[in-house]
């Protein structure tokens, strides 16, 4: 009975923090919005307890700020947070591209192309954030193949980060990362050349960063019209 009400209460902490992080992905939650823990036990008829735990969750992905005693809000990313964040991603994808090239197999190269296939599909969606999602998986399905778990490790919260940041102030329209910049690497890496893909990858992050807009957002719908309820 206990270990089935623990599984209980982990679906709905899942289910509830799925939902406010597809909010803020889809742009419903806009930076700055305000998350009142007694109005989010209302809307999702859950205790103070779950929905701490969530917000907590979402603090320590970076999608969240906690302040002292004035609740939880939606995060901010600052131009000089999102500057050194997409330096530090520069160079860890560098050095994950390097030694990817020297390791990738046939197997591996194909596995990539196949992953390429499926972001060109999602490319011609509507749904922007699972578009964004792919172009992610791009990049750790990349960093896998160095085999290096630390620097694949800090790559994984960075590239939340900038999921984040990106999600949150690219220009509509735009890709999360173009699909030709990710074959161009990939066909770097076949030919066992890691400074060429390093080089790929550095532009391809630089012209990210460029089509980031930081701006400030108006905010008006009300909390439930933004999860979706």
């Amino acid at each position: 009975m206990e270990v089935q009400a623990a599984r209980d209460t982990l679906e709905a902490e899942n289910r509830i923090y799925a939902r406010i992080f597809a909010g803020i992905m889809d742009r419903r939650l806009t930076p700055g919005t305000k998350l009142p823990e007694r109005e989010l036990c209302e809307l999702f008829a859950a205790s103070r307890s779950l929905v701490r735990r969530v917000l907590q969750r979402l603090a320590h992905d970076h999608v969240v700020e906690l302040r002292p005693n004035r609740g939880a809000i939606v995060a901010t990313p600052t131009p000089e947070e999102t500057r050194q964040i997409f330096e530090a991603r520069r160079a860890i994808e560098a050095a994950l591209v390097r030694l990817a090239a020297q390791e990738a197999t046939a197997a591996d190269i194909v596995d990539l192309r196949r992953q390429l296939l499926a972001e060109q599909k999602a490319m011609h969606g509507a749904d922007q954030s699972a578009w964004a999602r792919v172009a992610s998986a791009f990049h750790l399905r990349v960093a896998g193949l160095a085999h290096n778990g630390i620097l694949e490790k800090y790559l994984q919260e960075i590239v939340s980060r900038c999921s984040l940041i990106v999600a949150l102030y690219e220009p509509r329209g735009h890709a999360a990362c173009e699909h030709d910049e990710h074959a161009g690497i990939v066909s770097c890496l076949e030919q066992g050349d890691g400074d060429g893909a390093a080089r790929l990858m550095e532009r391809h992050l630089v012209q990210l960063e460029r089509r980031i807009c930081l701006r400030q957002w108006d905010v008006q719908p009300t909390l439930r019209e933004r999860l979706g309820l």
